[in-house]
Parts: structure tokens; sequence; C-alpha cells
């Protein structure tokens, strides 16, 4: 069974609600027609009520099932506006300005249904920015629970790779943190290895990813990876993680063993942290075109709720991949 069916049959196993706010966007009614064929979601459409379901029509696609949510004339925004503004007046928010994010916007209006607990997961993003979907989960939902931050990730599920756990892996940060701190780039690692563990059912193996080898150069980017490591030992004593290290020497056997003899990583990993955006969103987009892997992201981790983002090139295919990952975040 492949990576994406086992995330489909965990997300049967206990339904969640998943709220699509572009239903303007043929990808988006093309999944939802799909995520309800399969039955492993229920999903709602937030959009024009009558130009949703007469696309889907014209397009021979089936969203009955599906709840659909005009904003405009929903009959929880007035609700919704006066919640919205309590939350944010002390940042200037007004009710005026509250119900018009949140009737011009569907991103917000989905978001302020999370918060109320009328949805599980929210996905956006193939016809948005991601800080389009990630400022109102921020401003709304805020951070999880003992959380330092947002952050980031793909999985990436390589063919007929050796390498990670059966070709599976997470890279972080690639979408969100542009220069993180050795702390954040440890508490980027530590959210990770959860949601490996959580996503792909192994045990995570952490490597922190740089030019260098365990000192084979000496740069002032090194010795942020290296303050990273130790903030990572010091911080989370349980997470099995090492660096800094070469990609080839975190997740090639014979290349771990020669550069890294000591490392209980080198070799084996299956979670790479990125030092910096720049480094993470090359290395996911190099996978994805060159190997032909799978690239499920950016998710991201660390809001109270799950709220993922999608590549504004995705498919109607990435958005039901993304769609059963975020189902399974939400039990968690």
């Amino acid at each position: 069974m492949s990576f994406i069916e086992e995330i489909k049959t965990k997300a049967k196993s206990n339904i969640k609600t998943i709220i699509l706010p572009e239903a303007e966007d043929e990808r988006t009614l093309r999944a939802a027609d799909a995520v309800l064929k399969e039955g492993f979601a229920k999903i709602v459409l937030l959009g024009d009520v009558d130009q949703m379901k007469k696309d889907a029509e014209s397009l021979g696609l089936d969203i009955s099932g599906a709840t659909c949510i005009d904003p405009k004339t929903s009959d929880k925004l007035d609700e919704y506006v006066d919640r919205l503004y309590e939350l944010r007046k002390e940042k200037g928010m007004t009710p005026e300005a509250a119900r018009e994010a949140l009737t011009t916007d569907c991103t917000t209006f989905g978001v302020m249904m999370l918060k109320q607990n009328e949805g599980d997961g929210l996905v956006s993003g193939a016809c948005h920015s991601t800080a389009n979907t990630l400022r109102p989960a921020l401003q709304i939902l805020k951070t999880a629970p003992g959380a330092k931050l947002v952050s980031g990730f793909f999985v990436m599920v390589v063919p007929n790779c050796e390498y990670g756990h059966n070709g599976a892996f997470v890279f972080a940060d690639c979408g969100l943190n542009q220069d993180p701190d050795p702390e954040q780039l440890a508490a980027i690692a530590n959210d990770s290895a959860k949601s490996f563990k959580d996503l792909v059912g192994a045990d995570p193996v952490v490597a922190f990813i740089s030019h260098s080898t365990k000192g084979s150069a000496k740069h002032a980017l090194v010795d942020k990876v290296v303050a990273a490591v130790e903030s990572a030992h010091a911080n989370y004593p349980d997470l099995n993680c090492d660096g800094e290290m070469q990609v080839d020497a975190a997740i090639v056997p014979s290349v771990g063993a020669s550069k890294a003899p000591d490392s209980p990583v080198a070799g084996k990993a299956n979670v790479l942290v990125f030092p910096n955006l720049d480094a993470g969103n090359s290395g996911y987009k190099l996978v994805q075109r060159l190997a032909k892997a799978e690239a499920y992201g950016p998710m991201l981790q660390g809001i109270a709720k799950p709220v993922n983002d999608l590549s504004r090139g995705c498919s109607w295919e990435d958005i039901v991949g993304v769609t059963a990952i975020t189902a399974v975040q939400a039990q968690q």
C-alpha cells in the first residue's frame, strides 16, 4: 500500500471535517468529488454556492455530499463578526473590518469555523499565497500549546528509493521560516520528528543538514547548524538527531559510515532539517522534479488546529493528498 493510501486508511478510522475555501477553483471541486467518493473525510466548500454547484455540474462532478456555505449569507456570519472583533480589537480590528474580512476572504471565514469548532482542519493555497493562508491562522487560531513557532514541512515520498523509510521523508522548513536561529531550528526538528511519527508511523531519525559534515568546513553557516544540534540535544533529549552533515552523509549508509562513523543518524536519516529556506525550498523541488517524488505540502506544524498550504502549481490529486494528511493531523 502506498504512503497516501495508508494515510487515507488512517483518516477513515476517525472521520474529520476538512474545509476547502477555494471552491471557485476547478481543482478544489475535483478534489472534493474524489474525497467524498473515497469517504475519508467530510468536506465543507466555501464560496458562491450557486456558482460552485453550477461549475461542478458542468464538470460532471458530484459535490452533493459536501456542506456548501457562502460566507456572505451564512447564518453564522454575525456570530463570527463578533468573535473576530473580540479576538483582534486590541490590534485595531473594528466590527466593520471584521465583517469585510469574513465576507471577502473565504480562508478567514474557514479559519473562524475552526476557531468555533465547526471544522477540524483547513486546506488552502491552490490560488492564494502562503501568506493569505497563514495570516488568518496565526491571527485567529494562534500557535498550539507548547509550540515555539509555526513551521512548514513537506512529506516527500520517493519512488523506488531505499533511503529514508521506504523512500518516505519529512523535509523542513521548506516554506515558511527564512533564516531560523539555532533554537528555532531545534524546535523545527522536534516538531518535524513528531509529524513524521504521526504521518509515516515510523521512528524519526533527524539530520541537521549543512554543506559540512562534522567539521569538514568552517563557516558561520556551519556554526549555526552546530549550535542548533547542541540546542536540540539540550532541549529535546529524547530526539534522535545529529549534525551537522551533508545530505549524502545523512541518508546514504556507506557515505554516512565514511564521513561520520560515530553518528547514530548518519546514513539512516528520514527527517532532514535544512539550515534556511533557500536550502529547504530548493531541496524539496529538486527531489520532486528530478526524482519524480510525491511532495505533500507545505504542511504547517505548530498551529492550534491543522491548517495546510498548497503550492499554486498543485494538481487536484495533490489537494486530495493534503486533505487526507490534514484529516490525520486532526486526529492527533
